[in-house]
């Protein structure tokens, strides 16, 4: 469904990390794109595409915009992908609000003026695995009922997931959320690859690791992330009839950050470090809020045919080379 000529796509937050890559295979399948971003990470995630005719960049931010800028904005759009988010789960410990403010507000501005605006095919909403809180089942899929999540940022994507549903089916406007897995890999700038690199730059002998480094979780190559995402989307606006689906976008499998840690270390040539383990809070976590194991069931995604290419440690090691090369 992305594919015809002059179909023209919104994609919020298009300047930062998934939301950049997304721009790229949008604009390779032929779709001119207009990037609504913050610029909160800078423009070099898409200084490639400044000069093309595919692509048109507005900067602003969602949460304070107005409804007749947003109007603008949207006018003559057909698909909007909604990814401007602020992605640090662990400032939700200390200021909650800033997750209110990028993650609810926003989504609500964007929602009010979809819902005012004629043409719009459909909305994609990035949402995240941490809508599930501590599942007892894993891995967790789709229908998982008891969602209470444990950090603000998980809380605020689950609160956007209520606002999209309500408005797909209050206003008729069709809805896809996609629940991420860790999405890593090249332009990434933060997640546990990162800051194990910026402190192993630092002090190449010591690496201090937040929690008791058993935590467990699933990790998808930002390649693997794109090609899922834009599986779903053309299953879900070209075969479905669902007024709103959901679907989890991640690996087959997890890894722990001991072992992260470890392919880190190796993938810097570097010997004798020693890891040293905060023992974290509650239990051996990183921070509070940190769901300590998640692996998200991929077979409904796997159902439409679509198999990941990097299992979560092959991810680890090919993230780790690209960012050392960026970093």
């Amino acid at each position: 469904m992305l594919t015809p000529t002059n179909t023209r796509v919104l994609v919020t937050g298009g300047a930062g990390f998934i939301g950049s890559h997304l721009v790229d295979a949008l604009i390779q399948l032929g779709n001119r794109v207009v990037v609504l971003d913050n610029l909160s990470m800078g423009v070099d995630n898409i200084k490639h595409h400044l000069e093309s005719r595919s692509l048109e960049l507005v900067v602003g931010d969602l949460a304070d915009m107005s409804e007749q800028q947003l109007l603008r904005i949207l006018e003559g759009v057909d698909y909007i992908f909604h990814y401007a988010a602020n992605p640090e789960v662990r400032i939700g410990e200390d200021d909650p609000k800033t997750h209110f403010r990028d993650n609810l507000v926003a989504t609500f501005n964007l929602l009010e003026a979809l819902r005012k605006v004629n043409g719009v095919k459909g909305l994609v909403f990035a949402s995240t695995s941490t809508v599930y809180g501590e599942s007892e089942n894993i891995p967790t899929d789709e229908e998982y009922w008891e969602k209470l999540p444990i950090s603000t940022y998980g809380a605020t994507k689950l609160g956007c997931e209520a606002l999209v549903n309500a408005y797909a089916f209050t206003f008729d406007i069709r809805a896809l959320i996609l629940r991420y897995a860790n999405v890593t890999g090249s332009r990434a700038r933060h997640g546990v690859i990162v800051d194990f690199i910026k402190k192993l730059k630092e002090n190449p002998q010591r690496l201090e690791v937040l929690g008791d480094g058993t935590q467990e979780k699933s990790y998808m190559h930002i390649s693997d992330c794109v090609d899922a995402t834009l599986t779903a989307v053309n299953h879900f606006f070209g075969e479905s009839s669902k007024k709103s689906e959901v679907f989890n976008i991640g690996s087959e499998d997890k890894i722990s950050v001991k072992r992260i840690a470890e392919i880190v270390i190796d993938e810097m040539g570097l010997e004798g470090v020693d890891i040293v383990f905060t023992e974290g809070v509650d239990g051996g976590r990183g921070w509070r809020g940190d769901v300590k194991l998640m692996q998200l069931s991929i077979n409904k995604l796997r159902s439409l045919g679509w198999e990941p290419k990097y299992n979560s440690e092959q991810t680890i090691k090919i993230a780790t080379q690209e960012l050392l090369r960026e970093l």
